[in-house]
Protein backbone atom coordinates (compact mmCIF):
# COMPACT_ATOMS: atom_id res chain seq x y z
CA UNK A 1 0.00 0.00 0.00
CA UNK A 2 1.27 3.46 -0.87
CA UNK A 3 1.29 5.75 2.16
CA UNK A 4 -0.21 9.21 1.76
CA UNK A 5 0.76 12.25 3.79
CA UNK A 6 -0.42 15.83 4.27
CA UNK A 7 1.84 18.82 4.78
CA UNK A 8 0.42 22.13 5.97
CA UNK A 9 -3.07 21.13 4.90
CA UNK A 10 -2.02 20.30 1.34
CA UNK A 11 -3.47 17.47 -0.74
CA UNK A 12 -2.07 13.95 -0.30
CA UNK A 13 0.97 13.40 -2.43
CA UNK A 14 2.56 10.24 -3.70
CA UNK A 15 6.07 9.93 -2.25
CA UNK A 16 7.19 8.03 -5.36
CA UNK A 17 5.97 10.70 -7.83
CA UNK A 18 9.30 12.52 -7.76
CA UNK A 19 11.28 9.46 -8.83
CA UNK A 20 12.37 8.60 -12.36
CA UNK A 21 12.61 5.26 -14.12
CA UNK A 22 16.16 4.07 -14.69
CA UNK A 23 15.88 1.66 -17.62
CA UNK A 24 14.33 3.84 -20.38
CA UNK A 25 16.32 6.89 -19.29
CA UNK A 26 19.49 4.82 -19.43
CA UNK A 27 18.89 4.28 -23.15
CA UNK A 28 18.18 7.99 -23.58
CA UNK A 29 21.42 8.86 -21.78
CA UNK A 30 23.31 6.41 -24.00
CA UNK A 31 21.93 8.15 -27.07
CA UNK A 32 22.89 11.52 -25.65
CA UNK A 33 26.40 10.23 -24.97
CA UNK A 34 26.68 8.95 -28.56
CA UNK A 35 25.61 12.33 -29.92
CA UNK A 36 28.12 14.13 -27.73
CA UNK A 37 30.86 11.71 -28.78
CA UNK A 38 30.05 12.42 -32.45
CA UNK A 39 30.88 16.08 -31.81
CA UNK A 40 34.13 15.22 -30.02
CA UNK A 41 35.17 12.82 -32.81
CA UNK A 42 34.45 15.48 -35.47
CA UNK A 43 36.71 17.90 -33.61
CA UNK A 44 39.50 15.33 -34.12
CA UNK A 45 38.58 14.92 -37.82
CA UNK A 46 37.44 11.35 -37.09
CA UNK A 47 34.37 11.59 -39.27
CA UNK A 48 33.76 7.86 -39.70
CA UNK A 49 33.32 7.39 -35.96
CA UNK A 50 31.25 10.58 -35.82
CA UNK A 51 28.81 9.11 -38.31
CA UNK A 52 28.72 5.75 -36.52
CA UNK A 53 28.04 7.50 -33.20
CA UNK A 54 25.03 9.28 -34.71
CA UNK A 55 23.63 5.96 -35.91
CA UNK A 56 24.15 4.49 -32.44
CA UNK A 57 22.20 7.45 -31.05
CA UNK A 58 19.39 6.61 -33.48
CA UNK A 59 19.28 3.02 -32.22
CA UNK A 60 19.16 4.18 -28.60
CA UNK A 61 16.42 6.68 -29.47
CA UNK A 62 14.36 3.92 -31.02
CA UNK A 63 14.81 1.65 -28.02
CA UNK A 64 14.07 4.01 -25.12
CA UNK A 65 10.44 4.58 -26.02
CA UNK A 66 9.79 0.93 -26.80
CA UNK A 67 11.43 -0.18 -23.56
CA UNK A 68 9.33 2.33 -21.62
CA UNK A 69 6.12 1.01 -23.20
CA UNK A 70 7.05 -2.66 -22.72
CA UNK A 71 7.99 -2.16 -19.07
CA UNK A 72 5.19 0.34 -18.37
CA UNK A 73 7.70 2.96 -17.25
CA UNK A 74 6.52 5.89 -19.35
CA UNK A 75 6.69 9.29 -17.69
CA UNK A 76 6.52 12.99 -18.51
CA UNK A 77 10.12 13.32 -17.35
CA UNK A 78 11.24 10.64 -19.80
CA UNK A 79 9.43 12.32 -22.69
CA UNK A 80 11.01 15.70 -21.96
CA UNK A 81 14.45 14.18 -21.42
CA UNK A 82 14.16 12.28 -24.71
CA UNK A 83 13.35 15.49 -26.62
CA UNK A 84 16.29 17.36 -25.10
CA UNK A 85 18.62 14.48 -25.91
CA UNK A 86 17.30 14.42 -29.49
CA UNK A 87 18.18 18.10 -29.92
CA UNK A 88 21.79 17.23 -29.14
CA UNK A 89 22.04 13.89 -30.96
CA UNK A 90 20.08 14.80 -34.10
CA UNK A 91 20.42 18.59 -34.17
CA UNK A 92 23.64 19.89 -32.66
CA UNK A 93 25.77 16.82 -33.43
CA UNK A 94 24.96 16.46 -37.17
CA UNK A 95 25.22 20.21 -37.75
CA UNK A 96 28.65 20.45 -36.10
CA UNK A 97 29.89 17.29 -37.82
CA UNK A 98 28.77 18.68 -41.18
CA UNK A 99 30.38 22.02 -40.33
CA UNK A 100 33.71 20.41 -39.43
CA UNK A 101 33.58 18.17 -42.50
CA UNK A 102 32.72 20.69 -45.20
CA UNK A 103 30.73 23.75 -44.17
CA UNK A 104 33.75 25.33 -42.52
CA UNK A 105 35.08 26.20 -45.97
CA UNK A 106 32.13 28.54 -46.50
CA UNK A 107 33.07 30.78 -43.59
CA UNK A 108 30.17 32.68 -42.07
CA UNK A 109 27.66 31.17 -44.48
CA UNK A 110 28.79 27.70 -43.43
CA UNK A 111 28.06 28.12 -39.73
CA UNK A 112 24.79 29.87 -40.53
CA UNK A 113 23.68 26.83 -42.53
CA UNK A 114 24.74 24.59 -39.63
CA UNK A 115 22.80 26.78 -37.18
CA UNK A 116 19.72 26.69 -39.40
CA UNK A 117 19.78 22.90 -39.33
CA UNK A 118 20.14 22.83 -35.52
CA UNK A 119 17.32 25.35 -35.07
CA UNK A 120 15.11 23.42 -37.52
CA UNK A 121 15.61 20.28 -35.43
CA UNK A 122 14.51 22.07 -32.25
CA UNK A 123 11.48 23.53 -34.01
CA UNK A 124 10.59 20.15 -35.50
CA UNK A 125 10.68 18.49 -32.07
CA UNK A 126 8.67 21.30 -30.43
CA UNK A 127 5.98 21.03 -33.09
CA UNK A 128 5.89 17.24 -32.78
CA UNK A 129 5.52 17.37 -28.98
CA UNK A 130 2.74 19.97 -29.17
CA UNK A 131 0.69 17.84 -31.59
CA UNK A 132 0.94 14.42 -29.98
CA UNK A 133 -2.45 12.72 -30.18
CA UNK A 134 -3.90 15.36 -32.50
CA UNK A 135 -2.79 14.01 -35.88
CA UNK A 136 -2.74 10.78 -37.84
CA UNK A 137 -0.05 8.66 -36.19
CA UNK A 138 0.67 6.91 -39.49
CA UNK A 139 2.42 10.03 -40.80
CA UNK A 140 4.90 12.61 -39.54
CA UNK A 141 4.48 16.25 -40.47
CA UNK A 142 7.91 17.21 -41.66
CA UNK A 143 10.99 15.06 -42.00
CA UNK A 144 11.78 13.24 -38.71
CA UNK A 145 15.02 14.57 -37.24
CA UNK A 146 16.63 11.10 -36.86
CA UNK A 147 16.16 10.52 -40.60
CA UNK A 148 17.68 13.92 -41.41
CA UNK A 149 20.65 13.18 -39.14
CA UNK A 150 20.98 9.73 -40.70
CA UNK A 151 21.25 11.18 -44.20
CA UNK A 152 23.99 13.63 -43.17
CA UNK A 153 25.89 10.97 -41.21
CA UNK A 154 25.68 8.43 -44.04
CA UNK A 155 26.82 11.02 -46.59
CA UNK A 156 29.91 11.86 -44.53
CA UNK A 157 30.61 8.19 -43.82
CA UNK A 158 30.48 7.28 -47.53
CA UNK A 159 32.71 10.22 -48.45
CA UNK A 160 35.23 9.16 -45.80
CA UNK A 161 35.27 5.54 -47.00
CA UNK A 162 35.80 6.57 -50.62
CA UNK A 163 38.49 9.10 -49.76
CA UNK A 164 36.45 12.18 -50.67
CA UNK A 165 36.85 15.11 -48.28
CA UNK A 166 35.60 18.65 -47.74
CA UNK A 167 32.73 18.70 -50.24
CA UNK A 168 31.42 22.01 -48.97
CA UNK A 169 28.86 22.46 -51.78
CA UNK A 170 27.23 19.07 -51.20
CA UNK A 171 27.42 19.50 -47.43
CA UNK A 172 25.67 22.87 -47.62
CA UNK A 173 22.94 21.65 -49.99
CA UNK A 174 22.12 18.49 -48.02
CA UNK A 175 22.20 20.27 -44.65
CA UNK A 176 20.00 23.10 -45.89
CA UNK A 177 17.47 20.86 -47.66
CA UNK A 178 17.07 18.47 -44.74
CA UNK A 179 16.57 21.43 -42.41
CA UNK A 180 13.85 22.83 -44.69
CA UNK A 181 12.14 19.44 -44.94
CA UNK A 182 12.07 19.11 -41.14
CA UNK A 183 10.08 22.33 -40.66
CA UNK A 184 7.93 21.81 -43.75
CA UNK A 185 4.39 20.42 -43.80
CA UNK A 186 5.40 17.49 -46.03
CA UNK A 187 4.08 14.20 -44.65
CA UNK A 188 6.35 11.20 -44.13
CA UNK A 189 5.26 7.66 -43.39
CA UNK A 190 5.92 6.83 -39.72
CA UNK A 191 5.78 2.99 -39.87
CA UNK A 192 3.86 3.10 -36.57
CA UNK A 193 0.97 1.06 -37.94
CA UNK A 194 3.24 -1.97 -38.43
CA UNK A 195 2.36 -4.60 -35.84
CA UNK A 196 5.64 -6.07 -34.61
CA UNK A 197 3.91 -8.25 -32.02
CA UNK A 198 1.54 -10.04 -34.38
CA UNK A 199 2.09 -12.83 -36.87
CA UNK A 200 3.95 -11.98 -40.06
CA UNK A 201 4.32 -13.96 -43.28
CA UNK A 202 7.50 -15.85 -44.01
CA UNK A 203 8.29 -13.42 -46.83
CA UNK A 204 8.57 -10.58 -44.30
CA UNK A 205 11.18 -12.49 -42.30
CA UNK A 206 13.08 -13.24 -45.50
CA UNK A 207 12.98 -9.55 -46.47
CA UNK A 208 14.46 -8.53 -43.10
CA UNK A 209 17.21 -11.13 -43.56
CA UNK A 210 18.05 -9.81 -47.03
CA UNK A 211 18.12 -6.24 -45.69
CA UNK A 212 20.58 -7.23 -42.95
CA UNK A 213 22.82 -8.94 -45.51
CA UNK A 214 22.75 -5.87 -47.79
CA UNK A 215 23.66 -3.55 -44.94
CA UNK A 216 26.53 -5.85 -43.97
CA UNK A 217 28.03 -5.71 -47.47
CA UNK A 218 28.55 -1.94 -47.46
CA UNK A 219 26.92 -0.27 -44.42
CA UNK A 220 27.55 3.42 -45.28
CA UNK A 221 26.45 3.13 -48.90
CA UNK A 222 23.32 1.11 -48.08
CA UNK A 223 22.39 3.48 -45.27
CA UNK A 224 22.91 6.50 -47.53
CA UNK A 225 20.67 4.93 -50.17
CA UNK A 226 17.99 4.03 -47.63
CA UNK A 227 17.87 7.40 -45.90
CA UNK A 228 18.10 9.22 -49.23
CA UNK A 229 15.06 7.34 -50.53
CA UNK A 230 13.12 8.08 -47.34
CA UNK A 231 13.96 11.79 -47.45
CA UNK A 232 12.81 11.95 -51.08
CA UNK A 233 9.68 9.87 -50.43
CA UNK A 234 7.92 12.78 -48.75
CA UNK A 235 8.13 15.27 -51.64
CA UNK A 236 7.43 12.51 -54.19
CA UNK A 237 4.27 11.38 -52.39
CA UNK A 238 3.19 15.01 -51.94
CA UNK A 239 3.54 15.65 -55.67
CA UNK A 240 1.69 12.43 -56.40
CA UNK A 241 -1.21 13.47 -54.15
CA UNK A 242 -1.35 16.89 -55.79
CA UNK A 243 -1.34 15.29 -59.23
CA UNK A 244 -4.18 12.94 -58.26
CA UNK A 245 -6.18 15.87 -56.88
CA UNK A 246 -5.55 17.87 -60.05
CA UNK A 247 -6.79 14.98 -62.20
CA UNK A 248 -9.96 14.65 -60.15
CA UNK A 249 -10.67 18.36 -60.43
CA UNK A 250 -10.00 18.26 -64.17
CA UNK A 251 -12.51 15.44 -64.66
CA UNK A 252 -15.20 17.53 -63.01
Amino acid sequence: MIMLSRKNGSEPENPRSKGIYLLPNLFTTSGLFAGFYAIVAAMRDDFANSAIAIFIAMIMDGLDGRVARLTNTQSAFGAEYDSLADVVSFGIAPSLVAYSWGLMSLGKLGWLVAFFYAAATALRLARFNSRIGKEDSRYFQGLPCPAAAGLIAAMIWVAHDYGVHRLWVIAAIVTLITGIFMVSSIRYYSFKDIDLKGHVPFVAVLAVLIMIVCVSIDPPLVLLTGFGCYVLSGPILALRRRYSLWRKMKRR
